[in-house]
């Protein structure tokens, strides 16, 4: 599979059988998310629902088939926050180092531009550095670690924060 084989949409309802596979696959063999419990389709469904056009998400379907997906979602629920947003992408592990991740968040980060965005975030685990890197290639920088804030598969995590501004400062 090259670049070229997949298209970036907007999610449907109909794609939520497979963004909700694709997540619980990471909810239960890694530590990418901080979940430990499997999401039903019902909640992934009041997730996409709860959706906004400051807050999309869209999947990356190739040959008919949902192979990865990517959501803009909210930093902090005070309005204080509003333009500002967290990245989350995720890939079908049979799919990794095809060009989806880069294509996704870059979609996202023109999408959190056209709608206003000031700035868009990321919290990752620092044991995933392939992750960490795509982050560094698309322009976020490093604004801190926390420590031991995640406990997962009998192990204390660390979380690394990016940050991409889309606007200049004081805009």
């Amino acid at each position: 599979m090259t670049p070229m084989d997949f298209v970036i949409r907007p999610a449907t309802e109909a794609d939520l059988p497979a963004v909700c596979d694709i997540y619980n696959h990471y909810v239960e063999h890694s530590t990418c998310t901080f979940q430990v419990e499997p999401d039903t389709e019902t909640e992934r469904l009041a997730w996409f629902r709860d959706r906004s056009p400051v807050h999309p998400v869209t999947v990356a379907e190739a040959g008919g088939e949902v192979i990865a997906w990517a959501a803009l979602s909210p930093w902090k629920s005070r309005c204080a926050y509003a333009r500002s947003a967290e990245a989350s992408v995720y890939v079908r592990p049979d799919a990794h180092r095809r060009g989806l991740g880069r294509a996704l968040l870059a979609d996202l980060i023109a999408r959190g531009r056209a709608v206003g965005l000031h700035t868009i975030l990321g919290a990752t685990c620092t044991e995933h550095a392939a992750s960490l890197a795509l982050q560094d290639a698309m322009g976020f920088e490093r604004v801190g670690v926390t420590r031991e804030v995640g406990f997962k598969f009998g192990r204390w995590l660390d979380v690394a924060y990016t940050q991409l501004m889309l606007e200049k400062p004081g805009e």
